[in-house]
């Protein structure tokens, strides 16, 4: 027996607020084909649930377009049972005006759903059982049992707050959780082990790297892979331009670094000091490769060099900078650090 699990396809998300509205519209378009590719995976290969740990909608209150298409997708696949546990962005989602016989539910009790080969037990935490619901939960020592929450792992308890050492000598063989975006699993116990299943599509530019769901083999004991899914990859590079000469070489120097397809998202961060006119070197180099990707963000962290000696005896608000801090207790490589960021303030940059 083989079980999906997805989470936080959040559809309806505004996207990445940088994109064009011509790309956020067709990302936004994305995010549903991925959910639909998903769903044709399963099909192909004989696959009858899918466990979605929450998040489904990026709020409570989605557009039309995407709620109805998210409730056609179940009511037009009726040999599949879709397991929907509400995670925190959609967990208003009134789902009871669909009366979908393939669409299973969870509430804020442990609801359990037998497969003969696998009992999935999930709940929807809320404040007041954020803390009871580890005691709450009996589950057969002779079964394949799959968890479902939504939450966060920690050593903390309270909304969307999930405690491993609480879950230990419970019996799971396989959590399933949604509200982290990337793919990632760890261990329980000696018995069990949590898995991130991470969104179908990243968004913007804190969800880098392969996106996708987990395929959940239920063969005598559990086991699981991770099914790559999304239709473009958000990728983000660090290029030090210290050794370059003019904008040629810096652009030159940064397509060599950047490894993507040309239907990946991409972010570069220039670092580094260069001896050349710094002003507008992230738009240029955007603008020579922007070509080459779907779409490339590039954010200037480089600075001017300086001949700190020429320009210490400056009568200026520049030279009185130099010489406080030249005169100061610090290292030498933390005077280097002060004055270059300093003067890069002093000429209106960006400083971290």
């Amino acid at each position: 027996m083989k079980i999906l699990h997805c989470a936080d396809i959040h559809l309806g998300s505004k996207i990445e607020s940088k994109f064009p509205k011509e790309k956020s519209d067709e990302r936004k378009r994305e995010l549903r084909a991925a959910m639909s590719r998903m769903v044709d995976y399963a099909k192909s290969n004989d696959i009858k649930v899918i466990i979605l740990a929450g998040d489904i909608f990026d709020s409570d209150r989605p557009l039309k377009k995407d709620k109805e298409f998210f409730y056609s997708v179940v009511r037009n696949n009726p040999e599949i049972d879709f397991l929907y546990l509400r995670g925190n962005h959609d967990t208003m989602e009134s789902y009871t005006e669909y009366d979908l016989e393939n669409l299973k539910t969870f509430s804020d009790v442990w609801t359990s759903y037998d497969y003969g080969d696998a009992v999935i037990t999930g709940l929807e935490i809320t404040d007041s059982n954020a803390l009871s619901m580890y005691s709450s939960l009996n589950l057969e020592k002779g079964r394949n049992n799959i968890v479902v929450l939504h939450g966060q792992t920690g050593n903390t308890g309270g909304l969307c707050k999930i405690q491993l050492s609480k879950l230990r000598n419970k019996n799971i063989d396989y959590l399933a959780l949604g509200h982290i975006h990337t793919f990632s699993s760890g261990k329980i116990d000696e018995r069990g082990q949590y898995t991130y299943s991470g969104c179908l599509e990243g968004r913007g530019f804190d969800e880098f790297g392969q996106k996708g769901f987990v395929e959940i083999i239920v063969d005598g004991k559990i086991t699981f892979n991770f099914v790559p899914n999304c239709s473009r990859v958000f990728e983000e590079i660090t290029v030090d331009l210290s050794d370059t000469e003019d904008l040629f070489t810096a652009c030159q120097k940064v397509q060599s670094f950047i490894k993507c397809k040309p239907s990946d998202i991409v972010r570069v961060n220039l670092s580094g000091e260069v001896d050349f006119d710094n002003e507008g070197l992230d738009k240029e180099i955007e603008k020579q490769l922007e070509h080459k990707y779907y779409f490339i963000s590039v954010k200037n962290s480089t600075c001017v060099k300086y001949d700190i000696a020429s320009v210490e005896g400056d009568v200026s608000l520049r030279g009185e900078f130099i010489r406080t801090v030249l005169q100061s207790d610090y290292s030498e490589e933390d005077k280097n650090a002060i004055i270059s960021c300093g003067l890069k303030a002093l000429r209106g940059g960006e400083v971290e």
